[in-house]
């Protein structure tokens, strides 16, 4: 892992960029550093710069509990090399939601099953890098999306504990047998009237998975919509698994 810049926020998080590899990411710890910090991994859809703002707002409420937070840019996402294969499904998966029609399976595929393939495994990598530090230490949460890359890493990575998934983006009908998988606790994150997603496969998806405790956080509206206090009640459960 190597440290490309770094700057202290003026609530005194320490902010840092790196690069593992061609893989780009943000870590970011407490101002107290009397102590290592528990993890929060930090999951979006892609570009870091784009959304960078509600990445540093999660970072900063992380931090003012005493949890470090990475995050990494997703293959194929910002600066790093397109694939021509997913800009096509993305493509297409456009024109099927202006044209009214539903959204195939073989659309779904296309799209997400290649970036889990791709991601996971880079955020296993740079979650090997980030434990070496001195500053950070386990237990690991996860929090954010694309949902499928978070059920890839409740099932195949056993140093998160637990996992706040947001519901906001199409999934594979082979993650649904992967969510039957995963025991780690989970609060899920659903906005009613997301224009972009399927809702009720969003629901399929929560009645699939296998945690003894899991939670479904609904809220009217759309999908940056999401409200402060829901927001507050991720951080609450996950300050319960993480201390």
């Amino acid at each position: 892992m190597h440290f490309t810049a770094e700057q202290h926020l003026d609530d005194g998080v320490v902010e840092r960029k790196f690069t593992l590899g061609e893989i780009p990411g943000i870590l970011w710890t407490p101002a107290t550093e009397s102590a290592p910090a528990p993890l929060i991994l930090i999951g979006h859809p892609g570009g870091l710069n784009m959304m960078y703002p509600r990445l540093v707002a999660r970072a900063r409420h992380a931090a003012a509990q005493g949890y470090a937070s990475a995050t990494i840019e997703l293959p194929g996402s910002g600066d790093r090399p397109r694939s021509a294969a997913a800009d096509q499904a993305r493509a297409d998966l456009r024109g099927a939601l202006a044209a009214g029609e539903p959204v195939s399976d073989d659309i779904v595929d296309r799209l997400v099953l290649p970036l889990v393939e791709k991601a996971v495994p880079e955020w296993q990598a740079v979650l090997d890098a980030l434990l070496a530090l001195p500053e950070i230490r386990g237990p690991i949460g996860y929090s954010g999306g694309v949902i499928a890359i978070g059920v890839r890493l409740a099932v195949v990575e056993p140093r998160i504990c637990a996992a706040v998934l947001f519901a906001g983006s199409y999934v594979p009908r082979t993650i649904f047998e992967e969510a039957r998988r995963v025991t780690i606790p989970l609060h899920v994150l659903l906005q009613w009237d997301d224009e972009g997603n399927d809702r009720q496969m969003a629901l399929d998806l929560f009645d699939a998975f296998g945690s003894e405790e899991k939670s479904l956080y609904a809220n009217m509206g759309g999908h940056t919509g999401v409200p402060q206090f829901a927001g507050e009640e991720a951080n609450r459960f996950l300050g319960r698994h993480l201390t």
